[in-house]
């Protein structure tokens, strides 16, 4: 049996606090910002830490961190 995991609801990035960048497709800037972040063991939004695998609600758009960047998710992932 899957485990359920909810997303946290942290709303918009505030930009005075540490934030890991957010990729929205994936595309060619995935792998830029992959280059930037090499493999990161944490996303940060707001400030907070994440561990790779974590799910954030930012205003209505569900995001996934995927080492040390925040890619869009789905609920199926």
């Amino acid at each position: 049996m899957t485990e359920s995991r909810t997303a946290l609801h942290v709303g918009a990035q505030d930009p005075e606090l540490q934030n890991s960048p957010i990729a929205m497709e994936m595309d060619e800037e995935m792998e830029v910002l992959r280059q930037e972040v090499p493999g990161e063991p944490v996303c940060h939004f707001n400030g907070v830490a994440y561990a790779h695998g974590d799910l954030v609600d930012s205003a209505g758009t569900l995001l996934r961190c995927d080492y040390g960047i925040w890619v869009a998710a789905t609920t199926e992932d």
